[in-house]
């Protein structure tokens, strides 16, 4: 008698089919900024025509993977929520870069080093920028991470002085680990990682740059994470 199959090998299979398709990968990656595109946008990004765009999209709305709403005429879609990004984001750390063509232009190259240097992973910064961040909350004995990522007592009243709001009734992890898939390092990322990223973009901290997910510091973000976490980071 065949041994009973476990019930989640159907559902684990549909999911792989879901992300193993290189354009609906190409959209994954690129709602990883935490915006909402347009099927428009998204068809541009991929290199495909619109009605390739909206057929692989269709699928990843109906796999719960994206979120979709209409604003008049256009299709917006985004991913579904913070556990989709990190899904998507660990799948991206197991891709060694090496393998990839090299940028054969010089602002493929700049666009490279400038996602290298700082950008949103999703809602919380990544790139050397989250492992500096993340370095220097350690070194100041807010965050563990000898064991798990963890708050110290410290940590969590250093949020609150420097006016950031942490969310604690969801669901999501106070703080996790995440894969930087750059540095092959963790970052910070969770709740905290999230609220630290939204109060460094509203406080004019970090901006974005181009239309990909990188992101520079500023002078007055220089100073914030000199002053407040050891963190030299050029403007």
């Amino acid at each position: 008698m065949a041994a009973s199959r476990d019930p989640r090998a159907r559902r684990l299979a549909g999911l792989a089919s879901l992300v193993s398709d290189e354009t609906r990968a190409a959209c994954l990656l690129a709602l990883l900024d935490g915006r909402a595109w347009t099927a428009g946008e998204l068809a541009r990004h991929a290199g495909v025509a619109a009605s390739t765009a909206s057929e692989h999209l269709g699928k990843l709305v109906a796999g719960g993977l994206l979120a979709q709403e209409r604003q008049g005429r256009h299709r917006y879609v985004r991913l579904a929520d913070a556990q989709v990004a990190q899904l998507v984001e660990d799948l991206a750390a197991y891709v060694t870069p090496d393998d990839a063509a090299p940028p054969r232009t010089l602002r493929a190259v700049s666009a490279r080093d400038a996602m290298a240097r700082g950008r949103t992973c999703y809602d919380h910064l990544a790139g050397r920028l989250g492992i500096a961040v993340t370095d220097g909350m350690a070194a100041r004995g807010l965050l563990r991470v000898d064991t798990g990522f963890a708050l110290t007592e410290a940590g969590v009243a250093w949020f609150r002085a420097v006016g950031v709001e942490l969310d604690t009734k969801g669901r999501r992890p106070l703080v996790r680990g995440c894969l930087d898939w750059t540095e092959r390092r963790q970052h910070l990322a969770g709740v905290a990682g999230a609220a630290l990223c939204h109060h460094a973009l509203a406080s004019g901290w970090v901006e974005r740059i181009g239309s990909e997910r990188a992101v520079r510091v500023t002078g007055a973000g220089a100073a914030f994470l000199e002053a407040e976490l050891g963190v030299r980071v050029a403007s």
